[in-house]
């Protein structure tokens, strides 16, 4: 087997590895939890004021408690907040 042809596409795997890995690392760090603007079961993670302790379990929509990653910079625009609710 020709090893010239070996060493390139290894190359050429590691490179679209990194990249790749790049463009994921840039789309979370694009993403920012928004407050009170979530459909009933379709929370991201478990709820700060304790009501849950996973995704998928808000019981009601738009809950301040509850919380979903949107893209950074839309979350007012949707009616929601950045800030978590202060607990009880």
């Amino acid at each position: 087997m020709n090893k010239r042809l070996i060493a390139t596409s290894t190359l050429v795997s590691a490179l679209a590895l990194a990249a790749g890995h790049a463009q994921a690392g840039d789309k979370a760090a694009a993403k920012e939890k928004c407050f009170g603007n979530v459909k009933a079961g379709q929370n991201d993670c478990a709820s700060p004021g304790g009501s849950h302790s996973c995704a998928g379990q808000a019981k009601t929509d738009n809950d301040a408690n509850d919380w979903k990653y949107v893209a950074k910079g839309t979350c007012e625009k949707l009616g929601g907040t950045t800030k978590a609710p202060e607990k009880k």
